[in-house]
């Protein structure tokens, strides 16, 4: 009396029974990892993983994935988690930004099979999430939230988990994560800064935040924030009763934190450059990221290795200009400069691994004349304009190179040409069109009606071609409606 299941029926009952949940997930699945590296655009790619995973690391994510652009591009998911599929690089959560729970689900799905968890991200500060619609700019969406969590949950053969921020409002910050676990979420990281700390605001992370997490919630929280060195990472499980910790710049700049060293720079850049070697194909821009956030004391120093490091085209090149930072420091070693180093602020000498530290912004006094006051008025104003004429000394960089490569461009805003805007969209409309529309609304207009716009066949929308179709096709319909009238 035993009921017949298709092989895919019984593989998708096993894979919802074999599903861990909770503690049992970190537990088992996670292997009680308490060393995280951060889900980092652009960084935290396979062979930076490994570094990592060589040095302490326990648990790394993958660098934050669109989900949208995940489920319509193959090549995209080949490049970014497909080809980097490795035994050594586990266990590994892949993480999504996305707005819309239907492709959420479906990324996940196609990623699923190539890691251990699916994180969601809802702490992404950046402009581009703005713009997008994503990260911590959906933090007060919870309908949407709880969709996207429990269809997923639902969905998965693999634990959902999420990234967030905090809200100011301590009681607030508690009510979304009881939200987000109630939805499906099995592990939560909770960074502790506001939507609003990041750039120069960044500020210190909230510990007291992420405790009130920990202690409302029954399912695992990574802290996030305030992690420079591996005493930190003890404080903060100890302060916050957090199961792990989470690094992201700590990480960047000192690839063995959680070890508890401070190698010299070179042993890391070097050692990070052979893994690439080992594991290709890697991206040429995130080799040179991470080299200039590892060399980062150093190149204030040596800035004109700064320019070639930004210069070079391969690997090789990256490769020769790390090794003549090592050479450099080196010979300052044997001078004996590591104790004239103790001037300048650092906590070791610049050849060592040690974390950058963003300078706090100063806070204006009660009668608003302070020396903070002052700069952070400095450092708030906009670039003036450039001068009619668009001199070099007055041009960003980035004019400066587009000067170099068209030494006739102009960079006058007075001597640019005016373009009459597309009476629908606002665009530049087609010089010749007769809708005075541009080239995208005329393509859409030409479906309904018919004009003869002076400009030559094939380079219109809607070619002269077509335009004689369709007037042809008008005139046989309406011969036959005077027959049948």
């Amino acid at each position: 009396n035993c009921p017949v299941y298709s092989s895919l029926q019984m593989k998708m009952w096993l894979t919802v029974m074999a599903k861990l949940k909770g503690f049992e997930f970190w537990s088992s699945t996670l292997k009680k990892a308490s060393f995280v590296v951060a889900p980092m655009v652009d960084q935290s790619e396979l062979a930076w993983r490994l570094l990592s995973r060589r040095h302490g690391a326990q648990l790394c994510y993958t660098p934050m994935l669109h989900a949208q652009v995940f489920v319509r591009d193959a090549n995209y998911r080949r490049e970014n988690l497909y080809n980097e599929v490795c035994e050594e690089d586990r266990p590994l959560i892949t993480q999504f930004c996305a707005n819309d729970p239907e492709v959420f689900v479906q990324a996940a799905l196609l990623a699923q099979d190539y890691c251990d968890a699916i994180d969601l991200n809802l702490g992404c500060p950046q402009m581009i999430a703005k713009r997008g619609h994503y990260g911590v700019f959906l933090q007060d969406e919870w309908e949407l939230l709880e969709k996207m969590i429990r269809l997923a949950n639902e969905k998965l053969s693999v634990p959902i988990t999420c990234k967030i921020r905090v809200f100011k409002e301590m009681e607030k910050t508690v009510r979304y994560a009881q939200m987000l676990e109630k939805a499906g979420c099995q592990l939560l990281t909770v960074h502790g800064r506001t939507k609003d700390q990041k750039g120069a605001m960044t500020g210190i992370a909230s510990w007291e935040h992420i405790k009130a997490v920990r202690k409302a919630v029954n399912i695992p929280v990574f802290a996030n924030g305030n992690i420079q060195h591996l005493s930190d990472v003890e404080r903060c499980i100890q302060e916050t009763g957090v199961q792990g910790v989470m690094s992201a710049e700590g990480n960047l700049h000192n690839p063995a934190l959680f070890e508890g060293r401070s190698p010299p720079v070179w042993e890391m850049a070097e050692e990070y450059l052979e893994v690439v070697k080992q594991h290709p194909p890697c991206t040429l821009s995130y080799v040179r990221a991470h080299l200039f956030k590892l060399w980062h004391h150093t190149l204030q120093i040596h800035q004109d290795l700064r320019e070639d490091l930004a210069k070079v085209k391969t690997l090789a090149g990256l490769a020769e200009v790390s090794k003549q930072l090592r050479l450099r420091c080196q010979e300052e070693i044997a001078k004996g400069k590591d104790v004239e180093e103790k001037e300048s602020g650092l906590p070791f000498p610049h050849w060592i691994c040690q974390p950058y530290v963003r300078p706090a912004p100063k806070e204006p006094v009660a009668n608003g004349n302070s020396q903070g006051s002052e700069v952070k008025k400095t450092v708030c104003q906009k670039r003036a304009l450039e001068d009619s004429d668009g001199t070099a000394d007055t041009l960003s960089k980035n004019k400066q190179k587009k000067r170099s490569r068209n030494p006739n461009k102009n960079f006058c805003p007075e001597q640019k040409p005016k373009y009459i805007k597309c009476e629908q969209c606002g665009n530049p409309k087609g010089n010749k069109c007769v809708f005075n529309l541009c080239r995208g609304c005329c393509k859409k207009k030409a479906y309904k009606e018919v004009a003869d716009c002076p400009i030559s066949p094939g380079k219109h929308p809607f070619t002269h071609g077509a335009k004689m179709f369709i007037i042809l096709v008008k005139t046989q319909l309406h011969l036959i409606k005077e027959q049948m009238t």
